[in-house]
C-alpha cells in the first residue's frame, strides 16, 4: 500500500483553522483544547474527534467530531452553535494538506448539555462525521 495514504489529517486541526477564520466566528475562540482559565462563560468553540474509522478499501476516513460551544448565557452559546453548523456544511470540497473533504454529515444536531463540570457554563453539544481522501 502506498505511504501516502495512509497519512491521516488532523480532522481537529481542519476543522478549527476553517472555523477560526470565519467572519462570523470573529469573536470566538476555536480550538481543541480549553483557553486558560476557562470556566464555560466565555465564547468557545472546542473541536474534538471522538471516534470515527479508516475504511481501507475506499481509501476513506471517517472521523466522527463532537464540538463543544459555550457562550455567557444560553441564547449567545445557542447562536454560535447554530453558526458553527452551518460553516461546517460548507466544507465539503475543502482541500486541507493531503486531503479533501468529500461530505460532512450531522450525526446529532445542535442541543443542549450543561457542563456539570463547569456549572456556570451554558453548553451545546454538535457531532458531526466527515469523510476525508488523499487529495
Amino acid at each position: 500500500m502506498n505511504e501516502a495514504l495512509l497519512a491521516f489529517p488532523d480532522v481537529e486541526r481542519l476543522i478549527v483553522d476553517n472555523l477560526k477564520n470565519r467572519p462570523e466566528l470573529a469573536e470566538v475562540k476555536v480550538d481543541n483544547r480549553p483557553p486558560a482559565n476557562f470556566n464555560g462563560t466565555q465564547k468557545v468553540v472546542l473541536v474534538s474527534r471522538t471516534g470515527g474509522a479508516w475504511i481501507d478499501d475506499l481509501h476513506l476516513d471517517t472521523p466522527l467530531v463532537e464540538l463543544e460551544v459555550y457562550g455567557p448565557d444560553k441564547t449567545t452559546a445557542h447562536s454560535i452553535s447554530l453558526a458553527v453548523r452551518a460553516a461546517l456544511l460548507t466544507l465539503r470540497g475543502t482541500v486541507y494538506g493531503s486531503a479533501v473533504v468529500t461530505d460532512v454529515v450531522e450525526t446529532e444536531a445542535v442541543r443542549w448539555l450543561p457542563d456539570y463540570n463547569r456549572p456556570a457554563g451554558n453548553r451545546y453539544l454538535t457531532t458531526v462525521r466527515f469523510s476525508l481522501r488523499p487529495a
